[in-house]
């Protein structure tokens, strides 16, 4: 059955088009920052003395994610232990441990007030829980705030957006979806993305997320239209598993099973640098800028953590503490520390 001439037409017309757009871009000049300051200009970082300040211990499953809360304290850990966990990063105590109806969780976030975490996985469902503002027993009950059910594939990430009334989840279902949690409905759904959507991050300043997916894509969009996919970004030659967003928002970074870390420039709408080493040939897990942005950190299969110097393309430091594939990573928001977690079942804070 022969095809349709005015489709075929189409086709055409889009290949053409997207060869201009590469041409203009410079895809063949995949690290034009690198390229322009490698040995000039910026100065080399000294990270000999970050090391392991802390082991937050007690976990009897494999770690899946991990989000540091606004007062960059507090963190929460998502495990296959069948809990939620509430840690004090100082202290390495566990200060809130949440029972989850479903073991196979594979996100977790904290609420911007610090009252709220939620979490989803296998289950296809968000769910939201009210932390207590007394101290009780990391034991005593916790019920379900709310769930949030109409994504019809496993739930990859969560994020609040700008308030503890806004959350954004992405899906095996190929979707994202703002959602507004006191109503329990959600506010905007956003389709462009062609295969599983396994990452996003948000930034509140602007009112934009970028969201990483199993196309090879990354997509940037703006959660206050219903339509409002802003730009997709091409490079990656291998599932995108984890997005951040530079400090300031103006670019993100992504890491993908092609074993890369890549730099995208939101306003030049092209990728700024690459980050590799032939030596390294597995995938990445996870990505977070430092708090200045000169370092990218990347949690990487083989159970090591890298921190590349954006500027120089460089390691900037190594960290091999874990005994298995490094599964999550952040920065706390002030920038004093970064946290690891693992399949290992251990998460460490490195400072």
């Amino acid at each position: 059955m022969s095809e349709n001439p005015e489709v075929l037409k189409c086709k055409q017309e889009i290949q053409e088009l997207q060869k201009q757009l590469t041409e203009l871009r410079g895809a063949n000049d995949t690290s034009p920052l690198v390229d322009s300051t490698h040995g000039q200009g910026a100065e080399p970082i000294d990270m000999s003395n970050m090391s392991n300040r802390r082991v937050l211990k007690g976990l009897w499953g494999k770690i899946y994610a991990l989000h540091w809360a606004e007062d960059s304290k507090h963190l929460v850990s998502a495990s296959q232990d069948g809990k939620l966990v509430v840690w004090n990063g100082f202290s390495t105590n566990k200060v809130h441990s949440i029972p989850l109806r479903s073991q196979w969780v594979m996100t977790c976030a904290y609420s911007p007030s610090g009252n709220m975490v939620a979490c989803g996985g296998l289950d296809n469902l968000c769910s939201i829980y009210k932390l207590p503002s007394s101290r009780e027993s990391t034991n005593t009950a916790q019920k379900t705030f709310g769930e949030l059910a109409q994504h019809e594939g496993y739930l990859s990430c969560c994020r609040f957006a700008g308030s503890d009334n806004e959350i954004i989840t992405s899906s095996g279902d190929s979707t994202c979806i703002l959602w507004d949690v006191e109503n329990m409905a959600p506010k905007a759904t956003f389709t462009d993305h062609s295969n599983d959507v396994m990452t996003l991050s948000v930034m509140d300043s602007n009112g934009t997320f970028v969201s990483g997916a199993c196309d090879y894509t990354a997509r940037l969009w703006d959660y206050r239209k219903k339509n409002g996919l802003v730009m997709t970004f091409v490079g990656n030659e291998s599932d995108v598993n984890s997005v951040s967003f530079f400090p300031d928002g103006n670019a993100f970074a992504t890491g993908s099973d092609d074993s890369t870390c890549r730099l995208f420039d939101v306003r030049a709408s092209k990728q700024l640098g690459m980050y590799y080493n032939d030596k390294i040939v597995c995938g990445i897990t996870s990505v977070a800028f430092s708090h200045s942005g000169r370092i990218v950190f990347a949690g990487y299969d083989d159970h090591a953590v890298y921190g590349w110097d954006v500027a120089k393309g460089t390691i900037a430091c190594s960290l091999f503490s874990h005994d298995n594939r490094v599964s999550c990573l952040g920065v706390a928001p002030n920038g004093s520390a970064l946290c690891t977690g693992s399949w290992d079942t251990l998460i460490r804070i490195w400072a």
